[in-house]
């Protein structure tokens, strides 16, 4: 068999076998989180929250709302020079996004291996 002819049956056989380890993935919502902001930020949203009184108090004055807090934990910034401190017995993460108002605002949370707990919420100064 000639290389021309091996090169078609390689190329032909990973066509087809990434066709259908692209639609696999697809079929199960599968979403590939290796990077540390996308690994943090989606362990945070796999668990319960829990608001702190001082970060209640950004949701009393209208500042945030929940949807608020899943679009930051969804498509915020977390700022790894300050977190990944130990605090209280879970670790303390600083995530940096927007309101629906699209003001900066900068939420502490703890994540404990259970929960995470918000710390507080507070509009970052530029």
């Amino acid at each position: 068999m000639k290389f021309s002819q091996r090169l078609a049956y390689y190329l032909l056989g990973l066509l087809i076998g990434g066709t259908l380890v692209y639609y696999f993935f697809q079929a199960k919502d599968t979403k590939f989180c290796y990077l540390p902001n996308c690994r943090v930020l989606k362990d945070l949203r796999s668990k319960p929250l829990t608001i702190s009184d001082e970060a209640q108090i950004s949701f009393d004055q209208a500042l945030i709302d929940m949807n608020d807090i899943r679009a930051c934990l969804t498509y915020g910034d977390v700022d790894f020079k300050r977190s990944n401190v130990t605090e209280e017995g879970g670790k303390l993460y600083i995530i940096e996004g927007q309101n629906t108002k699209k003001e900066p605002i900068t939420i502490e949370m703890i994540n404990y291996s259970d929960k995470a707990y918000i710390k507080d919420i507070y509009p970052t100064k530029k």
